[in-house]
């Protein structure tokens, strides 16, 4: 799919404020309401927008400990990494988790109410069919820079 500037603008705003009306979109982006709206109806049914979502802070809801954990499997194989995988999926203190390359195999988050309930969870875990060779433990002292939420279009470029 062609995206051209209004496209563009459109993914941008949505992004930043999911919210915005149909009347304040389009004046942003200079065209009339209806025009707008079917470019945006595009961007959905082309599965470009897929869908809208409010961003939570948990932890006004909850205190959270997160940690950062480097784990290397003992097997690279495709049984082991989907096995290790499901586990992660599975575990719902878990909420984020890359596959990486250059010495360990992924970079996982856990958000857990202490440092006690992480390791009792790892502990389970390197008692359980994980497959971990070694892992390496990063507690959070701070929060430097999170994703902000939007959408650049120089991403494209």
């Amino acid at each position: 799919m062609k995206l051209d500037r209004y496209d563009l603008k459109i993914l941008e705003i949505l992004s930043r404020d999911g919210r915005i009306t149909k009347s304040k979109l389009a004046e942003a982006i200079n065209l009339s309401v209806s025009p707008c709206w079917e470019r945006v109806r595009r961007l959905e049914k082309a599965g470009i927008i897929e869908g809208y979502s409010a961003r939570i802070n948990a932890a006004a809801l909850i205190k959270r400990t997160p940690v950062w954990v480097q784990v290397e499997l003992k097997a690279h194989n495709a049984d082991s990494f989907s096995r290790f995988e499901a586990l992660v999926h599975a575990t719902p203190e878990v909420t984020e988790c890359v596959a990486v390359g250059g010495g360990v195999d992924y970079l996982i988050k856990f958000e857990t109410d202490s440092i006690d309930a992480y390791q009792r969870l790892m502990d389970a875990w390197l008692t359980g069919e994980a497959g971990i060779e070694r892992y390496f433990t990063y507690i959070v002292t701070k929060t430097v820079k999170r994703p902000a939420p939007g959408f650049s279009p120089d991403e494209l470029a």
